[in-house]
């Protein structure tokens, strides 16, 4: 089984880094995480993220809230039930009308929740790559690939401009 090692790669530009996630895309090296100062579209162009997972936790949230409000309708119906003028007792049309607001409400809870998960906000530690000079002025690139090509990760990183390159941890 090959092993997988992560390499940090720290720039002063954010020119050099955009460089460097080009050649080790080219190569088929994964890049794990880039940290930068500022936000730049440049870099999550780069990245090509996929489609949001967050949208997952809003429709399992919705429809949560859709099955749990027609339930305790029906529920609280059956149990107290009030029969007037000989309609029936369950009656779906007044109960689809709970369900759509606990399936808004539902909804936006999950969405919350899957935003904190998906962010990584309720975080304890720090990141074991992170440097305090990615919050002030430089960029930092972390790229995993096989063991066996360290030296050439390595060598594209200071060849795009790496001010400094850290790595061997084992991912």
């Amino acid at each position: 089984m090959e092993q997988t090692t992560a390499t940090l790669g720290i720039f002063a530009h954010l020119d050099a880094l955009e460089t460097a996630m080009v050649r080790l895309q080219d190569h088929g090296w994964k890049v794990v995480d880039v940290y930068s100062p500022v936000p730049s579209h440049r870099i999550e162009q780069a990245l090509e993220p996929g489609p949001s997972r967050i949208r997952v936790f809003t429709l399992l949230g919705a429809l949560t809230g859709v099955v749990s409000g027609v339930w305790l309708a029906i529920w609280s119906s059956v149990k107290w039930g009030l029969i007037t003028g000989g309609k029936p007792i369950v009656s779906l049309p007044p109960f689809l009308i709970i369900g759509f607001e606990l399936a808004l409400l539902f909804g936006a809870l999950a969405t919350v929740a899957g935003l904190l998960l998906t962010a990584r906000l309720c975080r304890t530690r720090r990141d074991a790559y992170y440097d305090a000079r990615f919050s002030e002025d430089h960029f930092g690139l972390v790229v995993a690939g096989p063991s066996q090509d360290q030296a050439e990760i390595v060598d594209v990183l200071s060849r795009a401009g790496a001010e400094e390159v850290r790595g061997g941890e084992r991912v």
